[in-house]
């Protein structure tokens, strides 16, 4: 353990500067929707969710706020005259590389054209992303790097950092992506390989790609897990404990667990997240179509398929706006655009109408401040949250993101809601207490890409501190997750009890901080499973699904399982694995009563290929 340092830094290495030695050795285009008729369909929607029921003056009109405006200061627009890009990109990132609990918040965006020498360094909070409407519309003859540099070679706590809709010709060949969780790598084209580890193949706990194209190698070394949708590689070197693939041209064979790969030759459904890009000197905001088995990337041909919103159809919102004036937005049929920053919520972010959009640009942050819930979302079809940083404010809330109202029971398999890239944290950056993170209760929604934390380090960090007993609880049908990162809550992680649900990769660490096993003692069972199904579920599947223990407070805790699920042909699971790091903790099977415990100090896995 290091000693307590100022929040810009790491405050603690914890379990992420344990890995150990087994790893160091491990070497078709539609076009567009018009504007008039984009417009068109958001002024019925606005007027179908409009309320009927108020009182005459309650209906007086309050003056209409504008749609579109400037993106401000921290949304850093580049082309390639713009003088001084690199001195910019430099000067963002020695603000950002170290301030992992800041306030900073940062967009990088460049327009279509070739860009030559550059080296952007992403630090937190720093999103980078071309704007055109595909990845070789903008090109950088250079690199997008993210090394560990700032943490002694340790990229474990590489979070909340992205890079999107660019292509990169490497100066030496390879890119450098060391990341960890909360940092998406989204329709890239890497004109060479990538280099998933930090420099000298430190410590590394990552991450995820989608809709992206390596031509070369992607070599992942160190790291611990990876998740891979919908792209297309040209090799992959390695494995550590869990590499899983879906819709991946060129991804390795099924050989889970010896390399640890779990491949999937498609994704069942997907629809990529929405992008803010430029059409002449037009900002729009590009909504991509849904996809089912799905494989390789979408824009292979150049324009992807789906439609496009003008911004002038957004509420580009500023930090320090008000929750009343962001649902007045939504109210009045504008989608919403949260530009960089951090917003305080005295109530939920109300989301009633059907296809509204909800996009964060540089990690836009919302805090409630009063026990609310940040976001609720009603049972209509195909709202779209994407890009942004829940973080729990010091008044506990029963909930901090809710997509569907209790009981919700409509189909959206046509037209699924979204949610991408929405990231959740409790603690860390200062107290926070949430009774349960993420609450799913629409069907068919689809969370692609999300990290729901309860931190093991920072400010506001204890057992009770920032308690937190729940992290992702889904009660709809037919939900789909791809790449599910859920970590340290104090009693169950995630739990499941709708019919029907899948999870393609998950990966979870039990909370540190338990004080002894009587509080994790879960009637009779020793501690609450990672990832739970509900014992009335007949049906539900996942694959390449990861939990680790590391009680470093009380290292003698013994963990039962890291799964439980009940025992029925339709209830399915596919290459399981748990860990115990270093032997701070031990598991005594993998799932249910079945799978081998883990030994020792040695943090080898113990995996069950097939269950039942």
């Amino acid at each position: 353990m290091l000693p307590s340092s100022p929040s810009s830094g790491p405050s603690s290495m914890g379990r992420r500067a344990l890995i150990g030695a087994a790893i160091a050795s491990a070497p078709a285009v539609l076009g567009l929707s018009t504007e008039a008729s984009a417009q068109t369909s958001t002024q019925a929607s606005a007027q179908a969710a409009a309320p009927t029921s108020a009182s005459p003056s309650a209906r007086k009109k309050p003056r209409a706020l504008p749609g579109g405006g400037d993106l401000g200061p921290n949304v850093l627009v580049f082309d390639p005259s713009t003088p001084g890009i690199q001195a910019r990109l430099d000067e963002v990132f020695r603000q950002q590389e170290s301030a992992q609990f800041g306030t900073g918040r940062y967009a990088l965006l460049f327009k279509p054209g070739t860009y030559h020498g550059l080296n952007a360094q992403l630090g937190f909070y720093t999103s980078i992303a071309g704007l055109g409407l595909s990845p070789d519309d903008t090109t950088i003859n250079g690199d997008v790097t993210v090394d560990a540099g700032w943490f002694n070679g340790n990229a474990t706590q590489n979070f909340w950092r992205s890079a999107e809709n660019l292509a990169l010709v490497p100066v030496n060949g390879t890119n450098r992506w060391a990341v960890a969780q909360a940092a998406p790598f989204r329709r890239m084209h890497i004109r060479g390989g990538l280099n998933l580890s930090p420099t000298g193949y430190g410590w590394a706990s990552g991450g995820y790609i989608a809709d992206s194209r390596i031509d070369g190698q992607v070599g992942p070394y160190s790291q611990q897990q990876w998740y891979t949708r919908d792209s297309a590689i040209g090799s992959w070197l390695n494995g550590v404990w869990n590499m899983v693939f879906s819709g991946v041209e060129g991804a390795p064979a099924q050989s889970f667990p010896n390399p640890p790969y779990t491949t999937l030759d498609t994704t069942p459904v997907s629809r990529e997240k929405p992008f803010l890009y430029l059409q002449g000197n037009d900002f729009r905001v590009f909504l991509p179509e849904k996809r089912t088995n799905a494989r390789g990337v979408t824009w292979g041909n150049g324009t992807p398929r789906g439609t496009s919103l003008p911004l002038t159809q957004f509420y580009v919102a500023r930090p320090g706006v008000t929750a009343a004036t962001l649902n007045e937005a939504l109210t009045q049929g504008l989608h919403l655009l949260l530009t960089p920053g951090i917003y305080h919520l005295d109530r939920p972010i109300q989301v009633n109408r059907p296809n509204t959009v909800v996009l964060g640009l540089g990690y836009a942050t919302l805090i409630p401040d009063n026990g609310a819930t940040a976001v609720q979302v009603a049972d209509v079809d195909g709202v779209r949250l994407a890009g942004f940083l829940v973080d729990a404010g010091p008044v506990n809330s029963a909930t901090l993101v809710e997509i569907g109202p209790r009981g919700a029971s409509r189909g959206h398999s046509a037209n699924p809601i979204t949610v991408q890239d929405v990231f959740v944290r409790i603690g860390g950056a200062g107290a926070g207490k949430a009774t349960t993170s993420m609450v799913i209760n629409s069907r068919h929604t689809i969370v692609d890409h999300t990290w729901v934390w309860r931190a093991d380090h920072g400010e506001g960090v204890g057992w009770e501190t920032n308690r937190a007993d729940y992290g992702v609880v889904v009660n709809g049908d037919d939900v789909l997750a791809t790449g599910l990162f859920v970590e340290h809550f104090n009693k169950y992680d995630v739990q499941w009890f709708g019919q029907r649900g899948r999870t393609i990769f998950f990966q979870n660490e039990k909370a540190y901080d338990a004080p002894n096993q009587a509080a994790i003692q879960n009637g009779s069972i020793k501690g609450y499973a990672a990832y739970r199904v509900g014992d009335g579920v007949t049906s539900h599947e996942g694959w390449g699904l990861g939990s680790y223990c590391y009680y470093n407070v009380n290292p003698s805790i013994v963990q039962h399982h890291g799964f439980a699920a009940p025992v029925r042909s339709g209830v399915r699971f596919h290459n399981l694995l748990v860990v115990s790091l270093g032997g701070n903790g031990q598991y005594e099977c993998v799932i249910n009563d079945t799978g081998a415990p883990t030994s020792g100090t040695s943090t080898v896995p113990s995996t069950v290929v097939s269950y039942p």
